[in-house]
């Protein structure tokens, strides 16, 4: 019985299809619930409709959707096919397709089976809580390890399109670019670049017209300048990040996120003096741990499903640790506590208002590994400190 349960979790076709099921439940589950569950795939859908009809995309239509979209234009082309559909299949396999581009980024990291295995194993509370929102945020995070593990592959153009369509949905795909001095072939990956972000830019415009289109990226500044305004209002379900813990505990909200992002992208930036560790697979990834935190840790727009981005950067970075001491097991523990299941029932409703929404501190155990991955990004000897299978 021990064997046959430590090989159940052990081998990734079992926890993959754990989460292909979750996806297709909580779909249907949404489904069910009726339109006012399903909101986010109704604004989604409502992207492609407007686009055809060339409507502008980020206004409201509260005869079909509460809040408004913040998406690029270009998600339009994504979402087409599943728009098309009747909306019980399109939710589902929406769902499904999201879920499949990270659990194939996850097949493509350079671990072990039982290593990619248990990653997926300690990212499943974190899926759980996107998927039942039916947003991009999986789909997201697949693409921006995809597009690190095309680097070491040396296929820069996948990883360029991996970036390219990341950045043209949801802007945070641009961080993609962080692997950009481990490439081997770096005009390859900029011409690459270059091209297909032409096409993604025009793919839209045959959808609707030019004029649309260039007005749909316009309005899309707007949309998202006046969204990073709203999410540091004290209280709300955005925020969830560095700054947020520090305007939330000082009661500032007018605390610029310029304060805490200029010297953060300092500090992200630091480890890329160690030229010399560019070379080993541990120190790419490691960077690549530290971009899935950066990114969301420094967002004003961050909030409870977005998590599964940072949550698969502490994976990455606790997956490859040689020796886990105390310490790395505690911070993994304290991350599954407080950030996996912060807005779960293993909480008290009192806890989770008046603390851990009121402040933030779902950010909180993930600001403290990203500073540790920024620490050993700076001191560990790459070449033998950590171990891939």
């Amino acid at each position: 019985m021990k064997d046959k349960f430590l090989r159940f979790i052990s081998d990734p076709k079992y926890v993959f299809g754990i989460y292909l099921l979750i996806s297709i439940i909580s779909a249907i589950s949404k489904y069910a619930g009726g339109p006012l569950k399903y909101n986010n795939y109704m604004i989604f859908k409502n992207v492609f409709t407007n686009t055809l009809a060339q409507r502008n995309i980020y206004l409201q239509y509260p005869e079909i959707h509460f809040d408004s979209n913040h998406y690029g234009v270009f998600f339009s082309i994504l979402i087409a096919p599943f728009a098309i559909l009747p909306d019980w299949l399109g939710i589902v396999l929406w769902n499904v397709a999201n879920t499949s581009v990270f659990l194939f980024a996850i097949y493509k990291l350079p671990f072990s089976k039982a290593k990619k295995a248990f990653f997926a194993w300690l990212c499943l509370q974190e899926f759980i809580t996107a998927a039942v929102s039916l947003q991009f945020n999986i789909a997201l995070t697949g693409l921006l390890m995809l597009s690190a593990v095309y680097v070491y592959e040396r296929k820069e153009t996948k990883s360029a399109i991996a970036i390219l369509i990341g950045f043209f949905v949801k802007l945070y795909g641009i961080a993609g670019l962080s692997s950009f001095f481990f490439m081997k072939n770096k005009w390859r990956f900029i011409l690459s670049f270059m091209g297909f972000g032409i096409i993604f830019l025009i793919l839209p415009m045959l959808l609707s017209s030019p004029q649309f289109g260039i007005q749909s990226y316009g309005d899309w500044f707007q949309s998202l300048s006046e969204k990073n305004l709203s999410n540091q209002v004290l209280g709300n379900r955005q925020d969830y990040s560095l700054m947020g813990i520090v305007r939330r505990v000082s009661g500032n909200s007018e605390i610029s996120n310029l304060v805490f992002l200029l010297p953060g992208i300092l500090v992200f930036g630091l480890p890329y003096l160690r030229i010399k560790q560019y070379k080993n697979l541990p120190f790419q990834l490691m960077i690549l741990a530290s971009t899935l935190l950066f990114i969301v840790l420094f967002s004003s727009g961050s909030e409870s499903p977005t998590y599964i981005i940072a949550v698969a950067g502490v994976m990455v970075w606790f997956t490859m640790q040689k020796e886990k001491s105390p310490l790395i097991i505690g911070l993994l523990i304290f991350v599954i506590i407080l950030t996996c299941f912060s807005f779960s029932d293993l909480f008290p409703k009192f806890i989770k208002e008046n603390y851990i929404m009121k402040y933030s501190l779902k950010a909180l155990p993930c600001c403290i590994v990203w500073f540790r991955v920024i620490y050993e990004l700076m001191t560990k000897d790459f070449e033998k400190d950590y171990k891939l299978d």
